[in-house]
């Protein structure tokens, strides 16, 4: 779900502290991270996943968890609405898409 990859920086390691102070934009998720993603969800016969990862500033990417829904619909409509559509369409395909 390459065209719903977002990425968000708090000054604060839990962004959930100060909300307003944390920003959410568009990523690149590098084909490594996105082809291990995409094998996580198939042995799990999941169609979606919310998967957290901290990046590091030297780009290096580390897996913290897959979440069954992510905390996602309280941001700003150009963020929401390529999450909702990309999510609408992949539950739409299925498992065996």
């Amino acid at each position: 779900m390459h065209d719903a990859d977002a990425r968000s920086d708090s000054p604060d390691l839990d962004w959930r502290h100060r909300q307003d102070l944390m920003t959410c934009t568009p990523i690149a998720v590098p084909e490594p991270v996105a082809r291990s993603v995409a094998g996580y969800l198939g042995q799990f016969r999941l169609v979606f996943g919310a998967f957290d990862f901290a990046v590091t500033p030297d780009g290096t990417w580390s897996f913290l968890e897959c979440n069954p829904n992510g905390q996602w619909a309280w941001q700003p409509p150009e963020t929401t609405d390529r999450i909702a559509h990309a999510l609408a369409d992949e539950l739409q395909r299925g498992p065996d898409a």
